[in-house]
């Protein structure tokens, strides 16, 4: 099992000062200016080599994954190497045709032309990671840099000590650090980062830090993409697969101890659905991690005591019908899955995101309350929704915002590299995976060809009068 507390990050011989990071950033520019990262060959050698490094360093990650969260090798493997690994597979299938120009029609105004879309590389970019999904997090933005084009500044998250170690040793190993290069470190490495003029932003993280971010860009006037979170709901409606709903909303609430940006942060149904999904839940928790989860090794631990004492701080034992306080081991950072009902849209639970393992549940009339609810608070990273009717689908479709909408599942879609993921509103900006990260990562330009004769452009040049003026207005209707 992991160790009570994470350790701390080992002290370092070179620690990077403000001035070590600005002669890093400068590096980096040089060797975009150069030009070092624009063939596509380059491009496509690097990611093959990230993922040889994942390959060659796989036991120090899921061990550095187990000591700072208590992931499983087997839940390591399906949602951190997994999916990077897969973004690689992907971007390296893809990558040529998505950089093929695009053709447009410039229009009659400017005919005869044409017209092209080359997607052209940003520059020197920022890749700031959480510690949740400390691996994923940290490599699949990195995955989409590269193949844009770019040369990159990796900052893991310090809360995850042993991860960006191991992220760290894998970079410089596999890694041209003439390409990408890793800053460790906590606030005073990420300030001085922040203080430099980077081409594109990339946090993942909660909406105070974003915001953070957002200011220090508006400086330079860098663009961002910032990956946030909320409070995802999932409605279950009546007549809906209760078996498959209770089975993929205890995965998705307790994969990570429910540590998840995407997790569902809290449950709607009628009483009468409640009352026949409750036995469900406490089901399939018990199937997928025992009697005691503590002993289950396919649960995950709180990454630090003071994760565990705000999560903690959101329980009310008297509404705890399953899991709570009363196992809870904050040495050991276990938090039980725990089930809250006869929850108020007021309660303390209800006011921010859970971000760990307690679900509250909560009785609404139907889908069109629900609908309600979602639409009163800030809108979600993500939203869940089970349900056999086609007509609650639309509902929740056209009637409520959030960065994506799932149907009949959770938490898997957003390890797909064919679909697009990012928040809205407070959920983030901006998105990645697949095609959209490339697209994230690069400029898309439009380039206009006209053959010098004929000169068609000149019956828009003054004096615009009689004939002239008549076949302009004409063709600008």
């Amino acid at each position: 099992m992991s160790s009570p507390e994470p350790p701390a990050p080992a002290v370092r011989a070179t620690r990077p000062t403000a001035d070590d990071i600005a002669a890093l950033v400068g590096e980096l520019r040089a060797t975009f200016e150069a030009g070092t990262t624009r063939p596509v060959a380059a491009r496509l050698a690097q990611l093959k080599a990230l993922s040889e490094g994942l390959r060659a360093h796989r036991g120090a990650l899921l061990e550095a994954l187990d000591t700072d969260l208590g992931k499983s090798a087997a839940e390591a493997q399906l949602t951190e190497l997994g999916v990077v690994q897969q973004e690689i597979g992907h971007h390296r299938r893809k990558l040529r045709s998505w950089l093929r120009p695009e053709r447009f029609s410039p229009g009659v105004m400017l005919a005869p032309s044409r017209g092209e879309i080359h997607r052209e590389p940003l520059g020197v970019t920022l890749v700031i990671s959480p510690w949740n999904y400390p691996l994923n997090l940290a490599l699949a933005p990195v995955v989409a840099a590269i193949a844009g084009g770019n040369t990159v500044v990796l900052k893991p998250s310090e809360v995850a000590p042993a991860t960006s170690a191991a992220i760290a040793s894998l970079v410089a190993e596999h890694l041209d650090p003439a390409w990408v290069r890793v800053v460790e470190g906590g606030v005073e490495e990420t300030t001085a980062l922040l203080a430099q003029r980077f081409d594109l932003i990339l946090y993942t993280g909660n909406a105070t830090v974003g915001r953070i971010v957002a200011r220090a860009a508006a400086e330079n006037l860098t663009p961002t993409v910032l990956e946030l979170g909320g409070k995802s709901p999932v409605f279950v409606d009546e007549g809906a697969d209760l078996e498959v709903a209770a089975r993929g909303i205890v995965w998705g609430k307790f994969t990570n101890a429910g540590q998840t940006c995407v997790a569902p942060d809290y449950l709607m149904a009628t009483p009468r659905t409640l009352s026949r999904l409750l036995p469900l839940l406490r089901r399939e928790i018990r199937r997928m991690y025992g009697a005691d989860p503590s002993r289950s090794r396919d649960y995950g631990r709180i990454v630090a005591a003071r994760h565990f004492d705000r999560v903690a701080g959101l329980i009310d034992e008297e509404k705890v019908l399953l899991g709570g306080l009363e196992t809870a081991d904050r040495g050991a950072r276990y938090l039980p899955p725990t089930l809250m009902t006869g929850v108020g849209w007021e309660d303390a639970v209800m006011q921010e995101e859970i971000f760990g393992p307690v679900l509250p549940l909560l009785e609404v009339a139907g889908p069109a309350e629900a609908v309600e609810r979602v639409r009163a608070g800030e809108k979600p990273l993500t939203a869940y929704v089970y349900t056999r009717r086609t007509e609650v689908e639309e509902a929740f479709t056209e009637l409520t915002s959030s960065g994506s909408l799932a149907i009949n599942l959770t938490l898997a879609h957003v390890g797909s590299p064919t679909m697009p993921f990012g928040g809205v509103g407070e959920s983030g900006m901006g998105q990645y995976h697949g095609r959209a990260g490339l697209e994230a990562f690069t400029h898309a330009k439009p380039v206009i060809r006209k053959p010098l004769r004929p000169d068609t452009l000149r019956v828009a040049h003054p004096p615009l009068r009689g004939l002239r003026a008549a076949l302009l207005r004409r063709m600008m209707r």
